[in-house]
This record gives C-alpha cells, structure tokens and sequence, in this order.
C-alpha cells in the first residue's frame, strides 16, 4: 500500500540500534564532525545582521530557514549513507522545520546504514521511493508525500532532469552530473596513494571523469603501473576500467603553474593537491567544489567525515557555484525601517529617479513623506 512508503521514525531507530558497534560510533563520529562545520559556517555567514546609518534608517538582512525540504538519497548502483548525512545535517542546522527523505529500495531492500544515518541526521519523515517519480512527488506533493519548497541530493540522469524541470516550483541546490576528480601532482606522494583516489571517483559511475595533472614525465608512468596493478583487485574494477578509458586522462604538463592554469579551466569537483607544499598552489586555484590540500587528504575523507560537504558543483560549475551548506537552506530578506530625518534625504533622491523613469506614483510615494 501507499502507506508502506512511510518508514517510521521507530524503523530509523530499529536500523541504528541493530548496527554493529563500530559502524554505528564511524556513523556518529561523522555526524559529529559534519554537524560542527556546519553549524561554523552558519555562525559566519547564515545569521541576521543589521545597522543604522547617521539618520537613524535601520539596513539590515533578516536570515531565515526554509519551512520544508526534501532530500534526495541515491540507492541505485550504490547505498549512500553519507548522503544522508550531508543534505539532512545542514538543513538541520539551519533550521528547516521538516526534512523529507526520498530513497530507492531496489528489489525492496532497505539499506540498514542509510536508515540509520537518517535516524542520527534528525530526518522528519522518509519515504522509500526513488527517480524522476520522487522528484514529482516532493515538488507537487502527493496524498502520502507532503510537498517540499526546496529538493536537494545528488542522483542519476533522471534524477537530475527531473530537478531541472520542477525548479521554480521549488528550490533545488544543482543539477549535478557524473562525479569528478583532478588531482595535481608534483611527484613527490606514493603513485598507490594517487591510483587509488583516482579509483575512488571512477568506481562511482562509468561516466565519472578522472584527472592526473602532473609536471613529472615518470611519475605520471608510475601511477600508470599502480594502476594496472591494482585493478585487478577492486570489486567495482569494471566500472573503474571503463571510467578510465572512457573519461580519465593522465597529462604530462610543463610545470605545476600550468597544472594550475588547466585545473581552472576544467573546474573540478573534487581536487586533489598531492604536494610537499599544497599551500604555494592553493592561491592560484580559483575554481574547485573542494580542494584538498596534501597527500594525506585523499578525497575519501571528504566523502565521510572531514566535515565540509560532499555535495558539490559538477561538470565545470563550481566556476559561478558552491558546495551544499546551510545556505541552501536558509533564505535572506532586506529590512529596511526609514527614520522621519532619513525620509527627507532618500525622499528626495527617491523622486528625481522615478520622475526620470516615468512613475510618477513612486515619486509622490517618496514626495508624500517630505516635511514641506
């Protein structure tokens, strides 16, 4: 029935205690960490300022949350637990007074970690349905899903058309493409080390985009070894091998200045800084959904647990984009209260501009308050 969609808030709990031991501490210890970074960002650019100028006129911008959102949790080729936790966590913090989560339950099986995740992210209501249907669902609303005012999550093509067709019936964060990684190398971190986070993304999708920049003509020849030694071992080594054939890419450049110069062309996703020093190339790196900085930052961690989100601009978006974050669940509206000594001024000013644009009941709006 219908009715079966609804997963329960004590199903969530169900899933969280029937976790091992240490699956559900690496659970909370990333919320943990998520929930602390978001709730900095929120302290630095989500709240309510105002000032008075020299007349007394109040200026300021009153920030608020969202009343509903839906969040999109991917179940297709891959659970995603960490998913959960990086739509529901900001919204969270934000604010948000319901949060609903969609997931596809393929064959009927419900994913234990992603339930659980839900249940430690503070999710108000889940639904186990998923794809462009989801998607209508959460925009229009239907007699079981509540409708949403903002949809966010990554997810497949469908997905993401789906988003592209409901925005300005609701918010959404992006529409979000394959996932991506570039990593910038100068030879100096173990080429196993750069193989593998390479792996990392292309195991994700066969369209997944993989990127070594690289100023060493041998270094780049060792991770091509790495390569080919370990992928023979992975379990999703199909779908890697088919992403690096189909849209990875090894390339010698003539120094890290010019790796540099490409990466912003290509505006990443996720990008790598595999350096002795990251922090001499981190100035000249303007567009990115993520840079990690240093060989021990592998792009992993981000995924899980560093704290910042993992959703992030793809396919050459983060040039005018961001990472998901409190923001996108927050909206700002001015507030203006005029003094009766600043009328006088901005009166004035007010009512030679709308006399220049031909209304003239703005200007007598604005003449109306002046003291004659």
């Amino acid at each position: 029935t219908l009715a079966e969609l609804e997963l329960t808030q004590a199903e969530l709990k169900v899933a969280f205690d029937a976790l091992p031991a240490v699956q559900r501490e690496a659970l909370q210890a990333a919320a943990a960490r998520v929930r602390s970074y978001h709730e900095a960002q929120r302290k630095a650019n989500g709240e309510s300022w105002s000032y008075r100028d020299e007349d007394g006129t109040l200026l300021g911008q009153k920030v608020t949350p969202l009343d509903r959102v839906g969040i999109y949790v991917p179940g297709g080729k891959a659970a995603y637990p960490s998913s959960v936790l990086m739509n529901a966590i900001p919204a969270h913090v934000a604010g948000v007074g319901e949060i609903i989560m969609v997931v596809p339950t393929p064959k009927g099986e419900k994913n234990r970690l992603v339930l659980a995740a839900a249940f430690v992210a503070g999710v108000t209501r889940a639904f186990t349905i998923g794809g462009a249907q989801a998607v209508a669902a959460l925009a229009y609303g239907t007699e079981t899903i509540p409708k949403v005012d903002k949809i966010t999550g990554p997810g497949n093509a469908y997905v993401a058309a789906a988003k592209r067709r409901v925005f300005g019936t609701v918010g959404i964060d992006m529409i979000a493409g394959p996932s991506e990684i570039l990593v910038l190398a100068d030879g100096s971190t173990p080429p196993d080390w750069v193989a593998m986070d390479l792996f990392s993304q292309a195991e994700h999708d066969e369209l997944a985009q993989s990127i070594l920049l690289c100023p060493d003509a041998a270094y780049i020849d060792q991770v091509q070894a790495a390569i080919n030694r370990l992928l023979p071992e992975m379990p999703r080594r199909d779908i890697i091998a088919k992403s690096l054939n189909g849209r990875g890419a090894l390339i010698l450049t003539r120094n890290m200045e010019e790796a540099c110069d490409i990466s912003n062309r290509i505006a990443p996703e996720h990008l790598e800084v595999s350096s002795r020093d990251p922090h001499r190339w981190e100035p000249l790196l303007k567009h990115a959904g993520a840079i990690f900085l240093g060989a021990y930052t592998s792009e992993s961690l981000g995924d899980y647990c560093a704290g910042p989100n993992h959703v992030l601009p793809t396919s050459g978006t983060a040039r005018f984009s961001s990472p998901l974050g409190v923001y996108d669940f927050q909206k700002r509206s001015s507030l203006i209260e005029v003094s009766e000594a600043g009328a006088q001024t901005l009166g004035r000013i007010a009512s030679i501009l709308a006399h220049g644009e031909g209304l003239q009941a703005h200007a007598r709006a604005a003449e109306m308050r002046l003291k004659s």
